[in-house]
């Protein structure tokens, strides 16, 4: 893998339930040789010097064992099941006090890249007036990663439900950047079995 190319912290949320599965986790279904939580965690890793931080479930949870050797922070969500807004709050709380941005990462996209993370990453300019730089589908819908500016953290802790973090989007206005990435790849995820055998089959993967 290639040198981080940022010191931002990036922060995972891994706490959701995979609620559509029926019994099945979708953050330990093997991508690329490695269960994805694992796979996403390693992608962070190779892009940040700085914190990658992991939202889970409270422990005992096999997404720790999925993560075992990994140079990130498992942070326990105690709330997740409110939503992904606990995840947030959570993890905005743990970000290193001097971060002037945080890039927040789906953990259940398999076909974001290295690269992608990189690419959004060093479209942060913290001198500019823009407050959020985001990663869209090649024909530009918003998506994943995205980077916040510390200015909308505060936002974060005020947050309950399960917006996902829209409220803050809709707060910056104007303030977004829109990084167009190659495919669908900033939205696709899979939530349940038959979207994994078609992803896989279109892959010839078996």
């Amino acid at each position: 893998m290639n040198a981080p190319v940022t010191d931002m912290p990036i922060l995972l949320l891994a706490a959701g339930r995979s609620s559509r599965m029926r019994g099945i986790d979708k953050l330990l279904q093997e991508v690329e040789g490695k269960p994805l939580i694992r796979r996403q965690a390693d992608i962070a890793r190779a892009v940040t010097s700085g914190a990658v931080i992991v939202a889970l479930p409270e422990a005992p949870h096999p997404r720790y064992d999925a993560l075992a050797g990994a140079e990130v922070v498992m942070l326990p969500v105690p709330e997740a099941t409110e939503g992904m807004n606990a995840s947030l709050r959570t993890g905005i709380a743990a970000l290193p006090p001097d971060a002037d941005a945080a890039m927040l990462l789906l953990c259940d996209l398999p076909e974001l890249t290295q690269a992608d993370l990189a690419q959004i990453a060093m479209a942060h300019d913290p001198d500019s007036d823009t407050r959020i730089w985001r990663g869209t589908t090649q024909d530009g819908r918003p998506g994943h990663p995205i980077v916040f500016s510390a200015k909308l953290f505060d936002l974060f802790r005020t947050l309950t439900g399960d917006g996902g973090g829209r409220e803050v989007v809709k707060a910056a206005g104007a303030h977004v950047v829109h990084i167009p990435l190659p495919g669908n790849r900033a939205r696709l995820d899979l939530d349940t079995p038959e979207d994994w055998a078609d992803w896989r089959a279109a892959r010839g993967l078996s």
